[in-house]
């Protein structure tokens, strides 16, 4: 399993079969297949920075066309981009925060590397 696709099925990243959300962004203490210790793993402030940056990407160039194109009155900006932007981040936030514990997984990060 590569870390692309466990990540964005929100897959354990050692075996890519268990479950690895409790609730909606809570990691489970372990993996329920192959019980992976899941206790270290944290994502921090990462997954957030990046969609930002993915969505704000995306949202302003077409705020900005929709405004050269169409010139729709300011509410009708806010309401639509508003709730794009919303909807956008919530639907990205679990896959980025299951992609960035797989690659902390993958290279071993938090792991004492001294021998």
């Amino acid at each position: 399993m590569t870390v692309l696709s466990t990540g964005l099925a929100c897959r354990c990243p050692r075996c890519g079969r268990g479950r690895l959300f409790q609730g909606f962004l809570k990691v489970v203490p372990a993996c329920p297949a192959c019980g992976l210790d899941l206790t270290a793993a944290d994502s921090a402030d990462g997954p957030a920075v990046f969609i930002i940056f993915i969505v704000g990407g995306l949202v302003v160039p077409l705020a900005l066309i929709t405004q050269a194109l169409f010139d729709p009155p300011f509410w009708l900006q806010m309401a639509i981009w508003g709730s794009v932007i919303v909807a956008a981040s919530l639907a990205l936030l679990r896959p980025a925060k299951a992609i960035m514990i797989a690659l902390q997984y993958k290279h071993r990060a938090g792991e004492d590397r001294r021998v």
